[in-house]
């Protein structure tokens, strides 16, 4: 109508009053339609040719610049197939406007203005979209409109993708429908791969739903953080030796998945097989840190009061996501420092991060997972991998999280409704699925390529009995490295194993030797073990009783006890903290292995003569106490003062 149009010829006055030229062009080009819901030729760039505007060639730019004029009839985006041939007079339009460029720019007829090919809607790709709308839902809440540049690696997408669907397809017959993954470069803490559901199209399965992102029972894939925890605290280290045994904590009375009790375990074999009960038992002896105050330290969301959970939440009674998990094993393989997950390529690595756990009880603990056995082969993984698998209560959830090489891989398979199923078994349902998408990595070569890790200073390796964790006595049969450490780690000289004279007769020890009598070395348990022994079906035979001259005739008594010569008595060291103290014995002591301790942690051994140095790990009061091999020892008191 008349008034229509003088309105828009009002407001076209209006606009070339305020604005220039060019930014009126900017403002059509930006809101331009160009078909169904795409608006501005950024969108339409990004949707026919898959290039940004800038990257346009000229018969490219030439037919966009013809679609606004009837954008229904010329565009709608999943109509548009070929420009020389959809969209009602498209064709016609194009050779219009081509004829009268080249009217302006007659030398670009040699350039070649035929219609170039236009894709859809539909051929838009569609990668990671879990990730997509997890980051398109940030960006709306932070109102930013920001372009956001991932840090994903297609073919590392593809083959979480690809390793998902397959498992899915092979396990169909034991109920599995669903399942997640996520990938992390430790080292940078970027997302390289992100796969929220088996299937984002499946409605039976709510594929939309991103379970990176769900709060899930992590069943005993915190275990590892537990013992962490408890080196640190100086409760334990690798080789020490716990008790898997029916046990009540107050009203609480774990038990193992396996409705079993194996009695005296290992910190590490407990660890790698999974056994509630000793881990329980170490996580009941934390203090502060305490596990529930460590989650909250790393960040884990939407916990309850720690008296809700109590001692299950070792087992998975609290709820975490993927991407926190995930972020706790980085925590492993950075050494003990936490750092945030970064989805965008463009934020900064975090300069400063802050320590959680201990460089040396990271290690530690990674070292205790690499000799978890690959549940195909029975054998640790080659080249290693640190893992650890969870179930929750029900069989909801089945995980494996673990590090190789500088990437963290968390796998999760279950139902988003929470339907359980006796299948979802971390080792058996999760376990074969992460080492799939862990052999695939490595086979193409893109990334989990084992390298050499710098033992941390302050942790070193000792020879301990393996039946005890003690340091060994002379008659320990079986021997075994575990790491340690120094001045933190509990370990005291080894009395397990003695050697006795023994009657054949009675079966008693005696005191002097004859033909009936014979050596030998007899195991020392104290009652208590000895009932877990037999609660868990393996009975010991009970220690000869012993003779009134001693049991241990072994035992040289003429031999001198140790004798501290270093540091020196009643003396206040002022000293840097850096500086070491020399540990020293008299001359006259016994020769063969010496143990020092600090407290109730070891420092290391020396032989008789020569002097071991130890650096305190700050000032204060110590108590020095060197043991022999026989049991024999002597204490002092050491006052360190630091100058700066």
């Amino acid at each position: 109508t008349v008034g229509g149009k003088l309105q828009q010829v009002a407001a076209a006055v209006w606009l070339e009053a305020r604005y220039g030229k060019d930014e009126i062009l900017e403002a059509y080009l930006n809101y331009a339609p160009y078909g169904g819901n795409i608006e501005g030729v950024g969108a339409a760039s990004l949707v026919y040719f898959q290039k940004r505007a800038a990257q346009l060639t000229l018969p490219e730019a030439i037919t966009l610049a013809v679609v606004p004029q009837n954008p229904r009839a010329r565009g709608e985006g999943a109509r548009v197939v070929r420009a020389s041939s959809a969209g009602a007079g498209l064709a016609p339009s194009r050779e219009r406007l081509v004829k009268a460029w080249l009217e302006q720019h007659p030398a670009d007829v040699e350039r070649g203005l035929d219609a170039p090919p236009v894709r859809t809607v539909a051929s838009l790709p569609f990668r990671a979209p879990h990730l997509t709308d997890q980051l398109l839902a940030q960006d709306r809440r932070n109102d930013s409109g920001r372009e956001v540049f991932t840090g994903i690696d297609p073919r590392l997408q593809a083959t979480l993708e690809r390793a998902i669907a397959q498992h899915v397809e092979r396990n169909q017959s034991i109920g599995m429908r669903n399942a997640a993954a996520v990938l992390l470069d430790a080292k940078t803490m970027q997302v390289k791969a992100l796969v929220g559901s088996a299937n984002f199209a499946d409605a039976e399965i709510e594929g939309q739903v991103n379970g990176v992102l769900a709060k899930r029972s992590p069943g005993s894939t915190l275990k590892p953080f537990i013992y962490a925890l408890a080196m640190d605290q100086g409760l334990l280290h690798p080789m020490s030796v716990l008790k898997d045994a029916p046990t009540s904590f107050g009203p609480f009375s774990p038990e193992n998945f396996d409705g079993r009790f194996v009695g005296p375990i290992t910190a590490q074999d407990a660890l790698v097989r999974s056994r509630n009960v000793p881990a329980v038992a170490v996580a009941s002896k934390l203090s502060r840190p305490g596990l529930y105050e460590w989650l909250q330290n790393v960040g884990v969301s939407k916990l309850a009061s720690e008296k809700h959970y109590g001692l299950a939440l070792t087992l998975g009674g609290g709820e975490v996501t993927m991407e926190e998990l995930a972020r706790m094993y980085a925590v492993l393989a950075n050494r003990g420092e936490l750092q945030p997950i970064r989805y965008d390529a463009r934020s900064p690595v975090m300069a400063k991060a802050p320590r959680v756990l201990s460089e040396e009880a990271s290690f530690a603990v990674l070292e205790m997972l690499k000799t978890n056995p690959r549940p195909d082969t029975g054998q640790p993984a080659s080249p290693a991998v640190a893992w650890k698998t969870g179930t929750s209560w029900g069989f909801r959830d089945a995980w494996t999280a673990g590090v190789f090489g500088d990437e963290v891989l968390v796998v999760w398979i279950g139902n988003f409704d929470g339907t359980s199923n006796p299948a979802f078994v971390g080792v058996q349902a999760a376990a074969p699925l992460f080492f799939s998408i862990v052999d695939s990595i490595r086979a193409q070569g893109l990334g989990g390529t084992e390298r050499p890790r710098v033992t941390p200073t302050g942790i070193a390796q000792v020879e301990v009995c393996r039946a005890s964790g003690d340091l060994p006595n002379a008659w320990c049969p079986d021997r075994v490295a575990t790491w340690f450490i120094p001045g933190k780690s509990p370990i005291k000289p080894s009395t397990l194993h003695r050697r006795v004279l023994i009657d054949s007769r009675t079966g008693d020890a005696v005191c002097e030797e004859s033909v009936t009598t014979r050596w030998e070395v007899r195991e020392y348990w104290q009652p208590d073990m000895l009932k877990v022994f037999r609660d868990a079906g393996l009975p010991r035979r009970e220690p000869p009783r012993a003779a009134e001259c001693g049991a241990d005739r072994a035992v040289d008594d003429d031999a001198a006890a140790p004798s501290i010569l270093s540091p020196l008595r009643g003396v206040t060291y002022a000293m840097r903290i850096s500086k070491p103290v020399a540990l020293a014995l008299n001359a006259n002591t016994a020769p063969g292995k010496q143990y020092w301790f600090a407290g109730s942690g070891f420092i290391g051994e020396a032989a008789a003569g020569q002097a071991l140095a130890w650096t305190p790990p700050n000032a204060g009061h110590y108590r020095l106490r060197v043991v022999d091999s026989q049991g024999r020892a002597d204490s002092r008191e050491l006052v360190v003062e630091a100058v700066p």
